[in-house]
């Protein structure tokens, strides 16, 4: 079984044990404190990647960095994830259940990419249209600027793509004079 494959399974199980219990909210933002806290530490990452530090000393660094800001069924959920020799997928694991949770609750990501910042009626318009061609209850917009766009954005929702960038206008005609369409 792939690591993905096995974050994956892990994160179903956790989002359905956390939905019997009530806890799902809970659970969803403990993922998200413990994604980016070992995103923001090379070092934790580092430990729990490394297979000859002993599972008790995992667990217990995990233990003293989360025990008292998150859920009981975290704590518990992160003691069996290390007993089971599976410490190095938890990144992986938290980035599914994430997923996992927006699929559930109807959240959809927009990447934008954009020459210049957008305001706040480009990101409403964009967040309406969003919502309403592809069905989703929320949409969260990551913003990224490009000096190698002229004008204009390049919308990304799952693996759909829009681009509305003159650069990509430019390569079209560009495209169309090659092949004598125009």
């Amino acid at each position: 079984m792939s690591e993905n494959k096995a974050a994956s399974r892990y994160a179903k199980s956790l989002i359905d044990l956390s939905t019997e219990q009530n806890a799902l909210e809970e659970m969803k933002n403990d993922m998200v404190l413990i994604e980016q806290v070992i995103d923001q530490n090379s070092e934790l990452e580092a430990i729990l990647q490394n297979p000859v530090i002993p599972l008790d000393k995992k667990y217990s660094i995990l233990e003293g960095i989360f025990s008292k800001s998150v859920h009981a069924i975290t704590i518990s959920y992160l003691k069996l994830l290390v007993s089971k020799g599976r410490a190095a997928i938890l990144f992986d694991t938290t980035k599914a259940f994430v997923r996992q949770y927006n699929t559930i609750k109807g959240i959809v990501t927009a990447e934008v990419l954009s020459a210049i910042a957008l305001t706040d009626a480009n990101k409403a318009e964009i967040i309406s249209v969003v919502k309403r061609e592809i069905g989703a209850n929320e949409v969260i917009i990551k913003e990224k600027i490009s000096d190698k766009l002229i004008g204009g954005f390049i919308l990304k929702v799952g693996d759909k793509q829009f681009d509305a960038s003159i650069a990509g206008s430019l390569n079209k005609l560009k495209k169309e004079l090659a092949h004598g369409v125009v």
